[in-house]
């Protein structure tokens, strides 16, 4: 089934966010489409509850999610959300958004406490993203538990409830940081990979795919139905692969470092 990765909705983003925006525009004709094409949206604890435990899943279920915490989510999104009766998850990093927790990270105007309230009990399920949005791969034990059991204790500070859900900042992840994620208490976590998600993938490696501001409705209907998912993301993986490399060169650099001291 496909799950749906959102960042900003915004109508004059900035240009740390531009890409991975969609206007409010193309948002409302996004759902719609879903609407009109009989797909059902659940929520993150939904999919996956029905997963690990063999339950049916409603026709055609699609997941609509949101990262990080843009202001817009509440001010464009939601309406439409509402309007047309669909559940959806926004994953948090707790040091991204406006108040006592602020560190200052956030990439673009943010949404508050408040707001998140709102959206919580206007159905969206609240999900974790870390407290400050670090590669999470690329942490020590300590600072890689801090961000996860940090983030988790905030959501559950301000809405009074423990958040089940998880979403992989950058969607980098590691057997270490998806046991971690296990232990801090959320019970399903998201990736990227820009692929439908499976089954098979287990509960924390499931698969989504970017919507952004170049997603056109014709290639969006293709995302949605699983045809050509391939083909339209063949530039990013070529470029994932090559900065996977990368990465994992700096994180034994890294390892061989601390060892030595």
């Amino acid at each position: 089934m496909p799950i749906l990765m959102y960042h900003s909705v915004a109508k004059a983003p900035n240009d740390a966010t531009r890409t991975l925006s969609v206007t409010p525009e193309a948002f409302a004709e996004q759902m719609a489409l879903l609407r009109g094409s009989g797909f059902t949206p659940v929520d993150t604890a939904l999919l996956a509850g029905s997963w690990r435990e063999s339950a049916p899943l409603p026709e055609r279920p699609v997941l609509i999610t949101f990262d990080d915490g843009y202001e817009g989510v509440h001010r464009h999104a939601l309406p439409v959300l509402t309007r047309h009766g669909f559940a959806a998850t926004l994953f948090v990093s707790t040091g991204w958004l406006r108040g006592e927790y602020d560190t200052g990270g956030g990439l673009d105007v943010m949404l508050d406490w408040d707001q998140v309230r709102e959206l919580g009990s206007s159905g969206v399920e609240i999900g974790g993203h870390s407290h400050t949005h670090p590669q999470l791969d690329q942490l020590p034990d300590d600072a890689l538990r801090y961000e996860l059991r940090h983030c988790r204790e905030i959501i559950a500070a301000e809405l009074g409830v423990l958040p089940a859900s998880f979403a992989y900042p950058y969607g980098y992840s590691s057997r270490r940081v998806r046991r971690a994620v296990r232990e801090a208490g959320f019970t399903q976590s998201l990736a990227v990979g820009n692929a439908l998600a499976r089954r098979r993938q287990g509960p924390y490696a499931l698969r989504r795919v970017t919507v952004r501001r170049s997603t056109g409705i014709e290639e969006f209907e293709r995302l949605v139905e699983g045809r050509a998912i391939a083909r339209i993301f063949a530039r990013d993986r070529a470029l994932t692969k090559g900065y996977s490399m990368v990465r994992r060169a700096r994180q034994v650099r890294r390892k061989a470092i601390r060892s030595r001291v």
